[in-house]
């Protein structure tokens, strides 16, 4: 019973490691990422994307940092227990700036591939992230947008991310269920984030 007791003991240990450096899990709570992710959406992070972080400790090692348009989970901007889903909008040194719904770094639009842009036109009253900037992203900091930038409150509401924040990338959806219904969506696990 001890040998097995000792063996259950280590594989327990093994695997809260690996969870912590090699794979970890999010939760989808909100709109912001639609259509890319969906409320209910659990995707797989790799931490190992961008080095290697002991969880309690933090980052032993980087080899590279969030790049403009990765989907990225990372600590909440002020504390908050949930972890956060947004893409990667502009990184340290890029000017950036939203006129209208319209994502501009360095002076040039930014798209990414299903972001759905705020765009009004004539009497429509403006909602207050549908404009900032132009500010330079400081040193270490990411600039962060959710895809449907209507529902998003990221970057433009409270600011930089720090890079160390970061958790990791998000790698695939592994499970989906539809909240009202309860059915899972069968069609998107598997489904590679871009």
């Amino acid at each position: 019973m001890r040998g097995y007791l000792q063996a259950f003991g280590l594989a327990f240990a093994v695997a809260l490691v690996l969870r912590g450096i090699v794979v970890t899990a999010a939760k989808v709570p909100s709109g912001s990422m639609l259509p890319t992710l969906q409320v209910g959406d659990y995707v797989l992070v790799s931490p190992l994307s961008y080095g290697l972080r002991l969880p309690g400790i933090g980052w032993l090692t980087r080899w590279g940092d969030p790049a403009p348009g990765d989907v990225v989970v990372f600590a909440g901007p002020h504390g908050e227990i949930q972890d956060y889903v947004k893409r990667v909008a502009a990184v340290a040194g890029e000017l950036v700036e939203v006129r209208d719904g319209e994502l501009t770094v360095d002076g040039a639009p930014r798209r990414f591939p299903g972001v759905t842009e705020t765009r009004r036109s004539g009497s429509q009253l403006h909602a207050p992230t549908d404009n900032f900037g132009p500010i330079q992203v400081p040193a270490g900091k990411l600039f962060m947008l959710g895809d449907s930038r209507d529902r998003s409150i990221d970057s433009r509401v409270w600011g930089f991310v720090d890079v160390n924040d970061v958790r990791g990338k998000a790698g695939a959806i592994y499970w989906s269920m539809d909240g009202d219904d309860g059915w899972v969506r069968w069609e998107r696990l598997g489904s590679e984030v871009r």
